[in-house]
Formats: structure tokens, C-alpha cells, sequence
């Protein structure tokens, strides 16, 4: 599984985002989020549960970005996206919103063609600031895997107060000026190729119109055994109705 043990790591490749910067701002030791993905890279978060659950504040980010975004220009590295990422839900950091604006500010200085990405479940838009600052990165890229409570309970395992229709309502907010990601994936309980699923998480785009939709599916090990990976061709095909609308969609196997 994967860890995160700098603030800024990489550049990586991204199927979704091309070469990207990850930044981590969550505890360097273990895992800290507010989802348990059967299908999350960095494993159960019960495995990430040792070790302290320092956030790193404003300045240390800038810090150690600042110092990342000045290697990567001296050694011309390609960056295509600044991206949110790390050992859990970025969003939970209390510092978030001031983070963001130094990231937006060391990136016009060093690499201003990047985009500045967060990958976020988006539980946290009812915080204070949180989502005026989500508002002000290029791509605001926030996930909806299923399309009703039950599915969210099997593939996301909430381990914090969730209701679909609330994160609905605040993604509503974004005015579509937002990414709508989804994971795509068959397991023991939950196909999101069922034909419930699949109506109403396609009546979710219809009625949120996200700029884009990020369609995808497993690539690496995952904590629960026996998922299944999807193929593009099926991914396709399940999405084409949203297509054939006008959506922009993004698939990747």
C-alpha cells in the first residue's frame, strides 16, 4: 500500500492529471481520513492508525513546497498538475484554506502553467472556508462512487456523519465549475454497473452538470480482496447515455 512521508512528493505520473506534484498535508505517520475505501491505495485506515496525527501547519507547506517547486524548475521537470493528495482527506486539515492560497501563490512563481488540483471526498464543504478555497484551484475534483446511501456505506465506508443528498446539495454550490470523480468497480456486495446504482448516480450528474466527469477504475492493490477491475469498453458503454448528452467524460482503466 501506498505512503506519503513528504509534503511534496514527486512528480508521478497520473492517469487523470498527467505528471503531477503531490502535495500531502496530513500526518506524515499513518493514515487519516474520514472515508475507508475498500479500494483505497493507502490501505485500512485501522493499518495507518499508529503514530502521531500532527497536521503540518501553513508554513511548514510552504516550506517544503517552496523548496520541491524550486528543484523541479532547476532541473525543468514537466508538471502538469499540483495535486492534493497524500495519507487521506486533505480537506480535514485545519489550516486548508491558507494552504491552498500559498500553493496558488508558489505556483504562479515557479510554474504557472500548472494546474492546482485537490482530490477530496467532500465531506468537509460545510467547514468554514473550506469550500471558498476549493472554489479557487483549477480543479476541484471531488467524489460521488455511488448513487445512493448504500452503495456510499459498501464502497466508501463513511466513518463520519454522511448523507448523499447533503453532499449533493453542498457540491451544488460549485455551480458545475467542478470534476465529479467516480470509481467504477465490481466486488462481493456492489456493482456499480447495477441498474439502480447506475440510474441514480447518473441522475446526480445530470442534476449537478460538473464540468467534467472523471470515470475510473482499480489499478492497484486494494485493501478488500475479491474487487474487480473494470475495462474501458464497459466503462463505456455504462456512461454513454451521459456522452451521448454532452458530458465530458474521462475514462481511464
Amino acid at each position: 500500500m501506498l505512503h506519503f512521508d513528504n509534503i511534496a512528493f514527486g512528480p508521478l505520473h497520473s492517469r487523470r492529471l498527467g505528471s503531477s506534484l503531490g502535495v500531502n498535508i496530513l500526518p506524515a505517520e499513518g493514515k487519516l481520513c474520514n472515508f475507508d475505501c475498500v479500494y483505497c491505495e493507502c490501505g485500512w485506515n485501522r493499518d495507518g492508525a499508529a503514530g502521531n496525527k500532527i497536521f503540518p501547519g501553513a508554513a511548514d507547506v510552504r516550506e517544503a513546497l517552496s523548496e520541491k517547486l524550486r528543484q523541479c524548475s532547476e532541473s525543468h521537470a514537466v508538471i502538469d498538475s499540483i495535486t492534493f493528495s497524500g495519507n487521506g482527506e486533505p480537506t480535514l486539515n485545519p489550516d486548508f484554506p491558507a494552504i491552498v492560497d500559498i500553493t496558488l501563490e508558489l505556483r504562479d512563481k515557479y510554474f504557472p502553467d500548472a494546474k492546482v488540483s485537490v482530490l477530496s471526498n467532500a465531506t468537509t464543504l460545510g467547514r468554514p472556508g473550506v469550500l471558498e478555497a476549493l472554489k479557487r484551484v483549477d480543479n476541484p475534483i471531488m467524489k460521488i462512487d455511488a448513487g445512493e446511501d448504500a452503495g456510499i456505506k459498501l464502497v466508501n465506508r463513511p466513518c463520519c456523519r454522511y448523507s448523499l443528498g447533503e453532499t449533493v446539495a453542498a457540491l451544488k454550490q460549485f455551480g458545475g465549475d467542478f470534476i465529479l470523480q467516480t470509481m467504477f468497480l465490481g466486488g462481493p456486495d456492489f456493482e456499480s454497473s447495477g441498474t439502480g446504482n447506475l440510474k441514480k448516480w447518473m441522475d446526480i450528474v445530470r442534476y449537478l452538470h460538473p464540468r467534467e466527469v472523471m470515470v475510473y477504475t482499480i489499478d492497484r492493490e486494494t485493501p478488500m480482496k475479491g474487487l474487480r477491475k473494470y475495462t474501458v469498453e464497459l466503462m463505456e458503454n455504462l456512461v454513454r447515455p451521459l456522452t451521448e448528452e454532452g458530458f465530458v467524460i474521462q475514462i481511464r482503466g
